[in-house]
């Protein structure tokens, strides 16, 4: 895939034998002592056992088993101290899990994260799912940031026309300049937001990439008896451009 005025400066295709160190390493545990439940009340306990690469695609992995008191686990990568980006586009063509409770995300931390905290290090949710009856065909674009004040948000929706995220692989677009982000899956734009603002400066600085898939919390809820483990997110591609010099 080539877009005009734009070059590939990083990708991982996923078709090594297995998760590419140079790219990404695992967050593991539940977060505690220092963030328990990752900040959201989320109900997993992350292991380097549930993600792996086979047949040309990264799959993570939700399971209910019991492991560090917690009742499920899960996995999570980021490419923090490997791999960082200020602007371009950012493509991800993935296959989404489904069920009450079940939380896939494809998104991205500012770099400066360990030194002043989130959310003055910003936040883009290129795509957040909160699944259940109902709500496997809806998927959520959103920024957090520091607006001076404290914690500021905006997202906004985009529902399938038919089906459910879980049905077919899809690819997940942000397109990020000096002024603005957008929003897109299979090219269909569906959240723009002005960067211009001098608030939010954190959005002209680099970020890395988190994959994950949360069990629980406070957006989802608990899953419920009509969760269906294992469930799993699968990652065909993630791709870079950015615009010509």
């Amino acid at each position: 895939m080539q877009y005009e005025g734009y070059s590939l400066v990083w990708n991982d295709e996923f078709n090594d034998t297995g998760i590419n160190s140079n790219h990404w390493v695992f967050e593991t545990g539940d977060g505690c002592p220092n963030l328990c439940g990752w900040g959201n009340n989320e109900l997993e306990y992350y292991r380097t056992q549930n993600a792996w690469v086979g047949e040309e695609v990264l799959t993570l992995e939700a399971r209910k088993e019991n492991f560090g008191g917690r009742n499920y686990t899960s996995a999570r990568l980021k490419t923090q101290g490997k791999k960082s980006f200020k602007y371009g586009r950012i493509d991800i063509r993935a296959l989404l899990p489904k069920g009450q409770g079940i939380w896939p995300a494809l998104w991205m931390l500012g770099n400066d994260i360990s030194n002043i905290g989130w959310p003055k290090c910003g936040e883009i949710d290129i795509m957040e799912m909160v699944g259940g009856q109902g709500k496997d065909n809806q998927v959520h674009g959103t920024l957090h940031w520091d607006n001076g004040s404290g914690h500021a948000s905006y997202g906004q929706s985009y529902t399938l026309p038919s089906g459910i995220f879980a049905g077919a692989y899809r690819v997940f677009t942000l397109i990020w300049t000096e002024t603005s982000m957008k929003w897109y899956v299979d090219d269909q734009i569906f959240n723009t937001v002005d960067i211009t603002d001098p608030s939010m400066s954190e959005f002209h600085q680099p970020f890395f990439f988190i994959l994950n898939v949360a069990v629980g919390g406070n957006w989802p809820g608990s899953p419920d008896a009509t969760t269906v483990f294992p469930q799993q997110m699968k990652v065909d591609y993630i791709r870079v451009f950015q615009k010509n010099q």
